[in-house]
């Protein structure tokens, strides 16, 4: 099943960061630039994902380790639009995943 989600980053980055991401288990991520929502005079990175995997959770805990392994490197947001209808999240009632922190406002 495919799932797509959307990781603001806290800068840009380069070209051979966005390879080491990709290695690093970040999948056929699209890079692109934008503006802090607060800020629109700070440009930062984004990553989109459109990923096949069996839980949306496990795809964005697989992307936010990937950028672990990036120095200075964070992700201030996550947008998830609405998945197709079947999609299941796969993970227990209750468990808490990195995704799931993330999304409910802790921070990495």
């Amino acid at each position: 099943m495919a799932h797509k989600f959307t990781l603001a980053l806290s800068r840009e980055i380069t070209d051979d960061e966005l390879t080491k991401l990709r290695q690093a288990g970040s999948g056929e991520a699209t890079a692109s630039t934008t503006t802090l929502p607060t800020n629109p005079d700070v440009t930062v990175g984004q990553l989109d994902f459109d990923v096949e995997g069996e839980s949306l959770s496990g795809a964005i805990d697989a992307a936010l380790a990937a950028i672990k392994t990036i120095p200075d490197l964070g992700v201030p947001g996550l947008s998830v639009p609405a998945q197709p209808t079947g999609a299941s999240d796969g993970g227990a009632v209750g468990e808490e995943s990195p995704a799931a922190e993330l999304a409910s406002g802790g921070q990495r």
